[in-house]
């Protein structure tokens, strides 16, 4: 959840030097730099192709945590992230934009598949008296990742043009260390004892979660559950779509969804010092207003948490920062909680990707709508 809010973030800092690095390998390619619009598109396609990344990555998460579990998944995922750092820390090296933005997507992936395993695991490791806190723990670190990324594109840290290649890389470090340290965690006890019917390891692995050595009760209710799920069959896409017993549940996924992207919280985070810049902020302030808005939202975040235990509608009624800051992972939580097994895995691939898709429709969508004004100014000048 971390490494998702640092790349939400990552690339706002470094804009100008980006920028003037597509446009200086331009030059050696072509003779010619590119003219400001098709500059800012590039740049723009390198921001929002994350999310058409984190849209690929949604849909193979059912056949990943089966195949590898929950854990597993979460460990083998970042491969994907140290090929993605790789590639973007030696993209100016090689002289290759493409190796940037080819970075962006797979780093996507990651994200893609992340957002829906993390929830997915912690449900099935937490307590059920911590359940509901422990879903909203990956927001709070959503808005620690923004924050970081904040921090670290300072001046005086790594948001000098020497640095940024340094800067896109660095997520590599928390990939490693989760290789080694989620290598230690004990796979889901509803994975081995219902996909793998390892009651053994179910037992260990429950023994440590809950700091008990007797799980038998917990034990016998997850394989009452493995009973009852023999008889349930899976609903496509479609046929999720089509029941209308859950047109309700659905059309609440979808709002959720894509309410919480195309509230342009992400596009936000994307821009945050071109919007200041815009607004009229002087620019050796604006990095540290910058770090002043994560900083709100990280405290927002943690306002948000705390009540969060009072219900999920309640939580999402909060005021709009507070609110904003929590919800990155209430969609998540929320999906789970209004299907039914046979229904959910589904309702996870719309509501996933509907979000992605909303995330990369303001990346992009904003950067063409304020070229579309200066475009229709500039036409109107005399």
């Amino acid at each position: 959840s971390m490494l998702y809010g640092f790349n939400l973030a990552v690339v706002n800092s470094p804009a100008v030097h980006i920028k003037a690095f597509y446009n200086a390998t331009w030059y050696q390619r072509y003779g010619q730099g590119l003219a400001q619009g098709p500059l800012t598109l590039m740049y723009s396609l390198t921001v929002s192709i994350f999310a058409l990344g984190g849209f690929v990555g949604s849909f193979p998460v059912g056949i990943l945590v089966t195949q590898y579990g929950r854990n597993g998944t979460l460990i083998r995922s970042n491969f994907l992230v140290l090929l993605a750092g790789m590639l973007m820390g030696f993209s100016r090296y090689l002289g290759s934009p493409e190796m940037v933005i080819l970075g962006r997507f797979i780093i996507g992936i990651h994200s893609g598949i992340c957002l829906s395993v993390v929830p997915m695991y912690l449900g099935e490791i937490a307590p059920k008296n911590h359940r509901g806190f422990l879903g909203l723990v990956p927001s709070i670190f959503i808005c620690l990742g923004v924050f970081s990324a904040q921090v670290l594109g300072l001046p005086e840290l790594l948001g000098e043009d020497a640095y940024w290649p340094l800067f896109l890389s660095v997520v590599v470090v928390p990939a490693f260390l989760q290789l080694l340290l989620l290598s230690w965690f004990p796979e889901s006890p509803r994975y081995l004892l219902i996909e793998k019917n390892n009651v053994h390891g179910a037992a260990e692995a429950l023994s440590l979660f809950l700091g008990q050595h007797n799980v038998q009760d917990t034990i016998a209710e997850i394989e009452e559950e493995k009973r009852s799920l023999a008889s349930v069959k899976a609903v496509s896409v479609w046929q999720l779509l089509s029941d209308h017993s859950v047109r309700f549940q659905v059309l609440s996924v979808v709002v959720i969804n894509m309410g919480m992207q195309l509230s342009g919280i992400d596009a936000i985070w994307f821009y945050t010092n071109a919007i200041f810049e815009n607004a009229g902020i002087p620019d050796p302030d604006i990095p540290y207003t910058t770090v002043g808005t994560g900083a709100i939202e990280v405290v927002a975040g943690l306002i948000g948490v705390s009540v969060g235990s009072k219900g999920r509608t309640l939580t999402n009624l909060l005021g709009t920062e507070c609110s904003l800051s929590l919800t990155a992972g209430v969609p998540f939580l929320m999906t789970a909680e209004l299907f039914k097994q046979s229904h959910r895995p589904s309702a996870y691939i719309v509501g996933g990707s509907l979000n992605w898709l909303s995330n990369f429709t303001v990346g992009l969508g904003a950067v063409i709508a304020s070229l579309g004004k200066d475009n229709a100014s500039h036409t109107m000048s005399p």
